[in-house]
């Protein structure tokens, strides 16, 4: 499984935990909803940038190997 995906579990679990904490505490359903939506784009969002690979650099025109002649 790719280091991604791991991730993205780990904080899908962490998310229900903290709805449920919420549901415990009498938070309401409408809002346990935009709570769990919330976390789960900031799961996606870190997950990205954690587990993105850097950009190769970018050739320029000193970086070339031809020679003219």
């Amino acid at each position: 499984m790719s280091s991604f995906g791991l991730y993205l579990i780990g904080f899908i679990v962490l998310s229900v935990g903290i709805m449920f904490a919420a549901s415990i505490l009498g938070v309401g359903n409408q809002w346990l909803a935009v709570i769990g939506l919330v976390l789960l784009g900031l799961g996606v969002i870190t997950g990205v940038a954690k587990t993105r690979k850097p950009d190769p650099p970018a050739a320029t025109e000193t970086q070339t190997t031809e020679t003219h002649t």
